[in-house]
């Protein structure tokens, strides 16, 4: 029997987003395997700074691309990012927030949790 995923803070994996539908496997989760990968782990709520520094860095995550029913991210929503962009981006002073709960525990395989929590979206 498979485990529950787990979350940052060694809890249940919670969702991150329904409406967009987000996650690799598109389950509202930010859950992995072993095609995934760019271990779309860290769920993020999206800002105007961030989403105009990942198109600048060749991820344009706005525009929508009907082909592959993607209605383009804006600023509020929630969605599963790929974490080694999430560090791009915290190194570059552009990290959106986070949402705890919702970030997979492989994420600290990659970033420090005292990283992810100064950037909590609970913590506003």
């Amino acid at each position: 029997m498979n485990q529950p995923a787990r979350n940052v803070l060694g809890t249940p994996l919670e969702p991150c987003s329904f409406d967009p539908l987000t996650g690799y496997y598109r389950d509202g989760c930010c859950n992995t395997g072993a095609t995934d990968v760019g271990l779309h782990l860290v769920c993020i709520e999206a800002s105007d700074e961030f989403l105009e520094f990942s198109r600048t860095v060749g991820n344009d995550l706005s525009t929508p691309i009907p082909e592959y029913e993607f209605a383009g991210v804006q600023p509020g929503d929630c969605w599963c990012l790929c974490v080694q962009r999430w560090k791009e981006a915290l190194e570059a002073g552009r990290a959106p927030r986070v949402h705890l709960e919702a970030t997979h525990i492989s994420a600290l395989e990659f970033v420090d949790l005292e990283q992810l929590q100064q950037y909590s979206a609970e913590g506003r």
